[in-house]
C-alpha cells in the first residue's frame, strides 16, 4: 500500500467509526460518517444521527474550524444526490468547493449509485472509491440498508444462546441463564445495534421479555411478536409493538411477507431471538442473513428439553451449510457468527 492509500485507509476508518456508532440510530436510513482533512489535520467530522437530521456530509462540513474549500472529504457511503427529506449533499459539497472526495463504498440503490461520483467529477472535483478491507468495513455497516433497498427485506440476524448439545432451555422449560454475564452483555450491545427484536408470540406469553436493550442512552425498540394463533397479553404489547399477524402480511406460514411489510415500516434490521420454531422456520424459508449462536459450555442430555432449532430434516447431502465469519471467546461462553446465503 503506498503512502496516499494508507492515508486514505486511515481517514476512511475514522469516517466508519463515527458511523458505527450511530449503528442503530437512524433507520430506515443507514448510519454514515464522514471526515474533513487538510494536509494530514483534520478540520471537521460528523455523523448522520437521525433520519430526517442533517446528513453527516451536512454536520461535518458545519463542524469545521476553517473554510474547507481545497480541502479532501471522506465519507463512508456515496453522497446523496437527490432531494428526499433533506437537500441533496451533492450541492453542499460543490458550494464548500471541495477538492476531493474519498468515498466508502457506492449507494446501492441502482437508481443511484455512481450517480454523485459523476456530477461531483463533473463539477471539477476529484473522486475515489474506495477498494479492499475498508470499503469492505463501509459495505457491512450499510448490509441492513442495502437489503431493504435492494429487496425490499430487512436484514435478518437469528441469535441462539444454546448448551454445546443445542438446548436453549431444560425439560421444565427454565432458561435463566444458559449463557453467562459476558455473553449476555453481548446481547445487549446487538439489541442496541438493531432497529427490532422479534420473538415468537408463545416467548412472549412464557416469559414477558421487554426486548430492549439494557444500555444507557440506547434508544427504544420496535418488539415484534410473531403470532401463529394466539394473540399475546395486552400486558405484553405497547406502543413499540408489532404483532405479527393478517395486518402485517403473516398468515401462518408467510414469513417473507411478513418481514417485506416490517421493512415497509422502515425497519431495515431484525434481530431474532427465538423460540426454536421461530428461528427454524426462518432457516427453512431461507430468510436469516446471518446466525450469531453462544455456546454454553453445559450439557443437559434432556430429550424434553427445548431445542435451539426446530427445523425441517435434511439428509447429509443437503444439509444446511454455514460460513462461520467471527469467533469470539465471551467468559466461559464461545459466540460463533455465521453467514447464510
Amino acid at each position: 500500500m503506498t503512502e496516499p492509500e494508507a492515508e486514505d485507509a486511515r481517514w476512511l476508518a475514522r469516517a466508519a467509526a463515527l458511523a458505527e456508532a450511530q449503528v442503530g440510530r437512524t433507520a430506515p436510513n443507514p448510519a454514515v460518517g464522514a471526515v474533513c482533512v487538510r494536509a494530514g489535520r483534520v478540520l471537521g467530522e460528523g455523523a448522520h444521527l437521525r433520519a430526517g437530521g442533517p446528513h453527516a456530509e451536512v454536520n461535518c462540513l458545519a463542524a469545521c474550524s476553517e473554510d474547507p474549500a481545497g480541502a479532501t472529504l471522506y465519507v463512508s457511503l456515496e453522497p446523496c444526490s437527490t432531494t428526499g427529506r433533506t437537500p441533496p449533499c451533492c450541492d453542499l459539497i460543490r458550494a464548500k468547493r471541495l477538492g476531493r472526495v474519498v468515498i466508502g463504498c457506492l449507494d446501492p440503490n441502482p437508481r443511484h449509485a455512481g450517480r454523485a461520483v459523476g456530477l461531483l467529477r463533473g463539477a471539477g472535483i476529484a473522486v475515489t472509491v474506495a477498494e479492499g478491507e475498508a470499503a469492505a468495513r463501509c459495505r457491512a455497516l450499510i448490509a441492513p440498508f442495502a437489503k431493504a433497498i435492494t429487496q425490499g427485506l430487512p436484514y435478518v440476524r437469528l441469535k441462539l444462546a444454546m448448551t454445546l448439545d443445542g438446548f436453549i432451555a431444560d425439560g421444565a422449560g427454565a432458561s435463566r441463564w444458559v449463557t453467562g454475564p459476558e455473553a449476555r452483555a453481548w446481547v445487549q450491545r446487538l439489541r442496541a445495534r438493531v432497529d427490532a427484536v422479534m420473538v415468537g408470540a408463545g416467548t412472549v406469553r412464557a416469559d414477558h421479555p421487554s426486548l430492549q436493550p439494557h444500555l444507557p442512552d440506547a434508544p427504544r425498540k420496535w418488539r415484534v411478536l410473531v403470532d401463529r394463533g394466539t394473540p399475546p397479553d395486552a400486558a405484553d404489547v405497547d406502543a413499540r409493538t408489532l404483532v405479527a399477524t393478517r395486518d402485517l402480511g403473516y398468515d401462518g406460514c408467510d414469513l417473507r411477507a411478513m418481514l417485506r411489510a416490517l421493512c415497509a415500516r422502515g425497519v431495515n434490521d431484525v434481530l431474532c431471538e427465538g423460540g426454536g420454531v421461530l428461528a427454524g422456520a426462518l432457516l427453512d424459508a431461507g430468510l436469516v442473513d446471518e446466525l450469531d449462536v453462544l455456546y454454553a459450555p453445559k450439557i443437559l442430555g434432556d430429550p424434553a428439553a427445548r431445542r435451539g432449532l426446530v427445523i425441517a430434516p435434511r439428509p447429509l447431502a443437503r444439509a444446511l451449510t454455514l460460513t462461520p465469519f467471527a469467533r469470539e471467546a465471551l467468559g466461559a461462553d464461545t459466540l460463533i457468527r455465521f453467514r447464510l446465503g
